[in-house]
């Protein structure tokens, strides 16, 4: 994999989640993308395969009415196929607000992003926010 190419991969999806350009990110990905979302909340888990993504970020999306925002705050780390973003990211829901930092790591193959694992610096107070009612 060059790493341009990987480096090109993490900008574009980065750019897409900023800007809520969902449909772009969604035609980033692999078919059978692994997708690793970290915590004990109600959607923590290991999803598998674009439909099963785009659902769970469509439901971040439905249960956040929209206020979800990710920000890079440095520039993207590329090693091989892998490549380590640094984000900041934010959002509302019901009477509860969350902004933290993190970093997303993407393996990409080809143009596409095959797998991916996000980080959080306080994954207790992210869970707290997704288990809310």
């Amino acid at each position: 994999m060059e790493p341009t190419t990987t480096l090109a991969v993490a900008h574009r999806y980065a750019d897409a989640v900023s800007a809520k350009d969902f449909a772009t990110v969604a035609g980033m990905f692999a078919d059978d993308i692994v997708w690793h979302q970290p915590g004990t909340h109600r959607l923590s888990g290991t999803y598998r395969g674009a439909a099963a993504v785009n659902e769970m970020i469509g439901a971040q999306m439905a249960a956040t009415e929209g206020t979800f925002e990710l920000k890079l705050t440095g520039d993207p780390m590329v090693n091989g196929a892998l490549v380590s973003i640094p984000v900041h990211f934010s959002a509302r829901r019901g009477g509860s607000e969350m902004a933290m930092d993190g970093v997303d790591v993407l393996r990409v193959e080809g143009e596409t992003i095959a797998e991916v694992w996000l980080f959080s610096v306080d994954q207790q107070a992210e869970d707290a926010f997704w288990s809310g009612d």
